[in-house]
């Protein structure tokens, strides 16, 4: 397996995508999206960044991160968000898996997959871009009509601050 290496961009913003290993739907459960937002509060305190924009779908979440001026290690924030959830709720989600030996060897669970897909954003028609492409993500995917009817988007926020219109993505 490659030895791969993110460089590190102090301040960044960046576009991430985490899926849930084998793409198990269990992200939307009430106890994942608490043990999820627990996990956030926990990193945000101890390596701290903006959540700029959010969707969370059934196995996997998107998001748009931006990291302090003096700090772009944003793979410690994602490898610590996975590790808490996995304490926290692995053993209660009843997962039905297998283990792999490289799993094993590395004494990983089941919950996500190993890695995440990260793009670091470089200007404001790319964010803009991100954005909409977080919040139309689940009526993409088909679990609803209109973006505003998932609830566990940032859309809602965009609407009440006056980014997006009350009909946006319709």
């Amino acid at each position: 397996m490659a030895n791969y290496r993110r460089k590190p961009w102090n301040g960044a913003t960046y576009f991430i995508t985490q899926v849930t290993c084998d793409r198990q739907p269990w992200l939307c459960r009430d106890i994942a999206r608490l043990a999820l937002r627990e996990a956030i509060t926990k990193v945000r305190r101890k390596r701290p960044f903006e959540i700029d924009a959010f969707v969370l779908l059934p196995n996997h979440f998107h998001g748009l991160w931006t990291l302090p001026e003096n700090d772009g290690d944003l793979s410690t924030r994602m490898r610590l968000l996975k590790s808490y959830m996995t304490r926290s709720i692995g053993d209660q989600l009843n997962l039905n898996t297998k283990t792999t030996p490289s799993r094993e060897a590395r004494r990983e669970r089941n919950l996500w997959q190993r890695r995440f897909w990260e793009h670091r954003v470089r200007d404001e028609e790319e964010f803009a871009a991100y954005c909409d492409y977080i919040h139309i993500n689940p009526v993409k995917h088909q679990l609803c009509q209109s973006p505003t009817d998932w609830p566990w988007s940032s859309v809602h926020r965009f609407i009440q601050q006056g980014i997006y219109s009350l009909d946006w993505g319709i």
